[in-house]
């Protein structure tokens, strides 16, 4: 079963395909779908305040099974879904099967049957047979998103509340408002309700009142909207009422694991990592007050009478890490601030959403990093993403460049299909607005073209690999994108002369590669194998999310493909290494599940060959560096913002002790991982050091 912690599974590692994964990923629940109160009803998916881009329609035969016809197709990919199944008289599955294919080309293929208290499914990823006493509702791994229906009516026969899944886990809804909405001129009551019992976060969609609730709608606020055909026009209306009811959700939990830090705080006995030197020190005494710090002294020698101590018993002090490549949500920042992630470099948001949660994190109520906004720019196509700002010419790239400006934000973000005839001239006003410039690799053309442009970074492995596999007439807005460097890296001589003049090139202007190479792992994944990217904490984790990682995403029909893409893979890896060795600027950034991809993200570039503590620098100094925030923080130096995270292990000697997260101060908060993991259904990987009060 997936769910909405595992949004950027399939597609937020490039923003314009994030309502993808929430489609047949987050919102799916894998639950099927229904449509009891009607014979033929139909949904419609919209982004970008109203563009439709997909559809779903669900049929009731006379037989009784239900047909679901589901397709997305949003940034030049997503899936295509055919559902059919039969429910029991307890309202939950009694045969389901789905097939298709997912966002990415891998194909999906799973189906389940329950005959008396004897149940049994197989998917391309896993097959099981379990003996089931009483209701229980089957956990599809690819089910298509009307598959709340299926869950809200079977839990509307339960008494208490409860309804148990297969393989595991027991789901929960409360309702948490409601709303009057116009349908096709007629008006309707419909709910909004929180479901737990999946994932790391409740998930929030709208539902129908009365005996037999289904699915009405399901928003993802800033990105998606999934509604009954007819209802659109209050789609906005109740985009707006769900986000303060969530806002009111994650003000409590704030509450509920933030540990405020009044007056002076003093750290004991804590090895600094000094991230501008790449280099351990001794034990140390950190004085932190305010949100600052204020004093950085050997260990025993400050003698203030601070109102709080921390007893760091010589573990390591980091700054505060930086994910440099997040799309940020408003329940992403407990996972972020377990594991040591103080601030987040969001690379392309819907601008409103992006800007209430900036405001949110300044006024203490919700609990995240901090913000450093790239602004997305994208050009107008069939593939584009719809986000940030769609442009025509130049005239309206300069109105986005100039919006960006305004708002205070570093840099922008050029997208897939962006006009390459106005590229340099937006990338020259951009930087005369004193703007850094980064983004995808424009259609039909190449990374050395972008470097031409005046890029000062270039996101993505795939974007700087495509640089030897394509021409003036490859469109990598489509799959191409992710297939070509898949297929063709294998046989890439790094040692080439094009190789070698490309690094020497990007190393000498000072391009920033930002390579999100844990992202990537997906090129190589096969079915039923767990995901690189969580393979190290899998028992950490919720079985659902453990089970949902084990879906492939590309096609990969054979064991000689397979092998071809992981030498592929293997070879995109050392290429990072070797810009890094040849001076090219590399920064840590995910567009994965937030937390432990950043953790991944460090484990591979000591696979590259960098050294632990140069792993360190580059999630800490660079981080702040090319965020243009090094005079607040990435070192652990007086004056700069409180961000520290205290590790139970040494990660300049091994990078896995990364995630032994004892503590985190960000500011004038404290806030203990094991507390958050806990919270979210994570087992916890380090004891917490708990701040104490002086005595």
């Amino acid at each position: 079963m997936q769910s909405k912690d595992m949004k950027s599974k399939d597609t937020s590692r490039e923003m314009g395909s994030k309502a993808g994964a929430v489609l047949v990923g987050c919102l799916a629940l894998g639950f099927g779908a229904n449509a009891l109160a009607a014979e033929t009803l139909r949904y419609v998916a919209l982004v970008d305040g109203g563009k439709q881009a997909g559809q779903q329609v669900v049929t009731v035969r006379d037989d009784g099974t239900t047909a679901v016809d589901f397709i997305f197709k949003d940034n030049g990919r997503g899936p295509e879904l055919k559902e059919e199944y039969r429910l029991a008289a307890d309202g939950t599955y009694q045969s389901y099967r789905v097939q298709g294919t997912s966002t990415f080309g891998a194909k999906i293929d799973e189906s389940f049957t329950r005959s008396g208290n004897q149940a049994q499914w197989k998917s391309t990823s896993d097959d099981g047979r379990q003996a089931v006493d009483g209701t229980a509702l089957y956990s599809p791994l690819g089910g298509t998103p009307a598959g709340f229906s299926v869950a809200f009516n079977a839990l509307s026969k339960r008494s208490d509340g409860k309804l148990p899944l297969i393989p595991s886990g027991t789901l929960t809804s409360r309702k948490v408002t409601d709303m009057e909405v116009q349908c096709s001129g007629a008006k309707r009551q419909v709910q909004l309700v929180a479901v737990t019992g999946v994932g790391l976060t409740p998930t929030f969609a709208w539902a129908t009142t009365g005996a037999n609730p289904r699915l009405f709608a399901y928003i993802y606020p800033g990105y998606l909207q999934l509604i009954e055909d007819g209802c659109q026009a209050d789609a906005n209306a109740l985009e707006a009422r769900q986000k303060v009811a969530e806002g009111e959700a994650l003000v409590d939990l704030a509450k509920r694991l933030g540990h405020p830090l009044a007056g002076a705080t003093l750290i004991r006995n804590a090895r600094v990592f000094d991230s501008e030197k790449a280099t351990l020190g001794p034990a140390s005494d950190v004085l932190v007050r305010g949100g600052k710090i204020v004093s950085v002294s050997p260990a025993g020698k400050d003698k203030t009478q601070a109102d709080n101590v921390v007893d760091a018993g010589g573990k390591v002090l980091l700054p505060g890490l930086f994910d440099m490549h997040g799309h940020m949500g408003r329940w992403d920042g407990g996972l972020d601030l377990a594991a040591g992630v103080t601030t987040v470099r969001d690379m392309g948001n819907d601008n409103a959403t992006l800007q209430q949660m900036i405001q949110e994190i300044k006024a203490g109520t919700l609990m995240s990093p901090d913000i450093v906004p790239a602004g997305f720019i994208e050009g107008e196509s069939k593939f584009s993403a719809r986000n940030g700002f769609v442009i025509k010419n130049l005239d309206e790239a300069k109105k986005a460049v100039d919006w960006y400006a305004e708002h205070g934000y570093p840099q922008i973000k050029i997208y897939n299909s962006f006009p390459k005839d106005v590229l340099k001239d937006t990338v020259a006003y951009a930087h005369s607005k004193g703007l850094r410039v980064s983004g995808h690799v424009p259609a039909f053309l190449r990374a050395q073209d972008v470097v031409d442009s005046g890029f000062d970074e270039i996101q993505h492995i795939n974007q700087l690999m495509l640089n030897f596999f394509v021409d003036d007439k490859t469109d990598t807005r489509t799959l191409a994108r992710f297939y070509l460097p898949a297929e063709k890296t294998d046989a890439l001589d790094l040692d080439s002369q094009p190789v070698q003049d490309f690094i020497a090139g990007l190393a000498k202007k000072q391009i920033v590669i930002d390579p999100t190479l844990a992202t990537f792992e997906f090129l190589h994944q096969r079915a039923g194998e767990m995901s690189p990217i969580v393979a190290d904490v899998a028992d950490h984790l919720p079985p659902d999310i453990q089970r949902g990682r084990r879906t492939a995403e590309m096609n990969i029909p054979d064991d000689a493909t397979a092998s071809r893409y992981n030498r592929s893979y293997s070879k995109m890896v050392e290429f990072v290494g070797r810009a890094y060795r040849a001076g090219v600027p590399v920064v840590a950034g995910t567009d994965e599940m937030v937390g432990f991809t950043l953790q991944h993200e460090l484990d591979l570039y000591v696979k590259a060959g960098l050294t632990p503590a140069q792993v360190l620098q580059i999630a800490t100094w660079n981080g702040a560096k090319y965020t243009r925030t090094l005079d607040q923080r990435g070192s652990v130096s007086p004056g700069k913002r409180a961000d520290l995270v205290l590790i139970d292990g040494d990660p300049t000697a091994n990078i896995g002790d990364i995630r032994k997260v004892a503590l985190v101060i960000k500011g004038d908060m404290a806030y203990y991982p094991s507390e958050i993991h806990e919270a979210l259904g994570v087992k916890p990987f380090a004891m917490p050091v708990k701040v104490g009060t002086a005595k």
